[in-house]
């Protein structure tokens, strides 16, 4: 939601009847949020489905918790280099971010 926003705040021009095609024409940082809400909703599914394999293999709490704030914290970090434009940080926090992920998985099959 706040990606969208930043997008959307102070624009007199939004088009709320085709917002996919206003969202096209934005530029700057309205664009990079516009790109890193988009990502965002890809990466959820993926860290979603890792909880859950997760918390059925029965890995620790604390472990799975822990991992978790990291992966919120990393896309807290990825919307902000993206909006700010840090390219290279953006991709650096992506990174850990799909980390956490694949750890998660990992403790799955270690724990099954």
């Amino acid at each position: 939601m706040a990606c969208a926003v930043i997008s959307k705040a102070g624009r007199k021009d939004y088009n709320n009847n085709d917002p996919r095609g206003w969202a096209t024409q934005l530029t700057g940082y309205r664009a990079r949020a516009n790109a890193a809400q988009a990502n965002s909703l890809e990466a959820f599914p993926f860290f979603a489905a890792a909880v859950l394999v997760a918390l059925h293999a029965g890995v620790a709490a604390d472990t799975l918790s822990m991992l978790a704030w990291v992966f919120v914290a990393a896309r807290i970090a990825y919307i902000w280099a993206y909006v700010t434009d840090r390219a290279t940080l953006r991709s650096l926090v992506w990174l850990v971010g799909y980390g956490v992920v694949v750890a998660l998985f990992v403790l799955a099959m270690l724990a099954g």
